[in-house]
This record gives C-alpha cells, structure tokens and sequence, in this order.
C-alpha cells in the first residue's frame, strides 16, 4: 500500500474513533487531559505501528490494547504522580443522567488499582470477554477474573448505600 493511501486510512480511523478511545482514556486514568494525553501517545504509537495495525483483524482492538498498555506503562513511571490536578473539568454537553451517582462511580473508580480499573473498564465499558481483555492486558483470563472480582467488590463497598442517622435512629 502507497505511504499515501496508509496516511489517509490513518487520518480516517483516527478521526472516527478518537472520541472513543479518549472515553476509554478517561475511564482509565479519571482525567480529560491526561485522557486526552494518554490517546495522544497512543495514536503516535498507533501510527508508526499503522502498517502493522492495518493487517489485524480487529483494528478496534489493537488501538485499545495500545491505550490500556500506554496507561499502565504510565502508572509504573512517577511522572504522572508530580503532576497537580486543578479538579476543574473541561466544558462538556450536558446529558440528562444521575450526576451525583456518576460522579460517585468515577470517584470511586478512580480509586481502584491501575490493573483493577483497566479490567473493568475493558469488561464492562468495552464490553469485552474475559478472553479478549486478558489478551488486551496481555495476561492470564484467571487473572483478568480476579482483578475483575477485587474491582467490582471494591466498587460494591465504596458505592454502598449507607443509611443516614436519621434512618439509623427510626
């Protein structure tokens, strides 16, 4: 294939799935712009491996195992923990949904551990077997169900409704 015809594939798979992949990003890391950061480096890595891309089956797939491999190669690097968040979030369309519970629930994925976040981002946001996100992870199914497990038991207990002291005392 013509370098041309490779750059314009390129630009087009980029330009039609990058808000997907910066919605993965956020999942992972809980920020827009270390998202927008972690879906800039992987597109980089993308497209100097774009021959490489181009010639899997599930080019989907690829691109994400790229992210999820970018993100947690940045969680083991100290960089990241140098940086301040202002905790000011960029404008975004307004959606009817629960926002206190949203919030709560990216709160609290935010707390879990790099690996337990990825795997539950990967089954439940990408929708992805365990199967798939143990080879997106490049590690065992047995490992991707316990980190799975640990995550959503850790999502249960920090989410959990706890009565108020009004409802305790009646």
């Amino acid at each position: 294939m013509a370098k041309t015809a490779r750059e314009a594939e390129f630009t087009a798979y980029v330009a039609s799935r990058s808000g997907w992949l910066r919605k993965v990003a956020y999942l992972l890391c809980g920020d827009w712009h270390r998202a927008d950061d972690l879906v800039q480096e992987s597109i980089t890595k993308l497209y100097v491996n774009w021959p490489r891309a181009g010639r899997v089956e599930n080019v989907d797939g690829y691109a994400r195992k790229v992210l999820v491999n970018t993100f947690l190669a940045e969680q083991r690097s100290s960089w990241w923990r140098r940086t301040t968040r202002t905790g000011v979030e960029p404008d975004t369309e307004s959606v009817s949904v629960d926002l206190d519970a949203s919030l709560d629930l990216r709160k609290a994925l935010a707390a879990l551990p790099p690996r337990q976040r990825a795997t539950v981002v990967l089954r439940y946001y990408c929708d992805l077997t365990i199967d798939q996100a143990a080879e997106a992870l490049g590690c065992s199914s047995g490992n991707v169900k316990s980190q799975t497990s640990r995550g959503l038991e850790a999502l249960r207990t920090t989410l959990a409704v706890r009565p108020t002291t009004a409802e305790r005392t009646s």
